[in-house]
């Protein structure tokens, strides 16, 4: 119960943070890493600590090569790595799956509601053309990735049957 509660604590912080400020703050990733890695150790000693943090390893690589890339941010690294933590290996893993998953929807959703931006700004674009208006200027596509996170974390905390 402790572990779906530091989840959905950390989860909360980090969705509402990166919605409001468009950002993850460090204290965020810091606090699921340090509360990841006490759970762990409290439940399984030295061995859970060894998890824990071959977790945190697995989550700040599983999407190091998007941010190399320029795709994804530090926090949202750091929040899988401090997520990997609470998770172990094995289940960071499986978040990092249904992660993808939401982040894939989230992304079709923010293209889809660019393009419907784009299509009722043509109007917009044939007054620039007349000289009637300045040119409005498009910024890049991006989201918040924390939902997508948060949302994998805690799928991936259910149990099996």
């Amino acid at each position: 119960m402790a572990r779906v509660l530091i989840a959905f604590v950390f989860g909360v912080l980090a969705v509402v943070d990166d919605l409001v400020r468009r950002r993850i703050s460090n204290w965020i990733a810091i606090g699921a890493l340090v509360s990841g890695l006490a759970w762990q150790i409290a439940g399984h000693g030295w061995r859970g600590g060894v998890d824990g943090l071959l977790g945190t390893l697995t989550g700040a690589a599983v999407f190091l090569i998007f941010y190399l890339l320029g795709g994804m941010g530090g926090g949202d690294i750091k929040l899988m790595a401090g997520f990997g933590a609470l998770l172990g290996p094995s289940g960071i893993l499986q978040a990092a799956l249904w992660t993808a998953a939401f982040g894939g929807i989230f992304a079709m959703g923010a293209i889809g509601v660019s393009a419907v931006k784009r299509s009722l700004s043509r109007s917009q674009v044939l007054a620039n053309a007349a000289g009637l208006s300045s040119p409005a200027r498009t910024a890049p596509v991006s989201i918040p990735y924390a939902p997508a996170i948060a949302l994998g974390v805690w799928l991936s905390l259910i149990p099996k049957s």
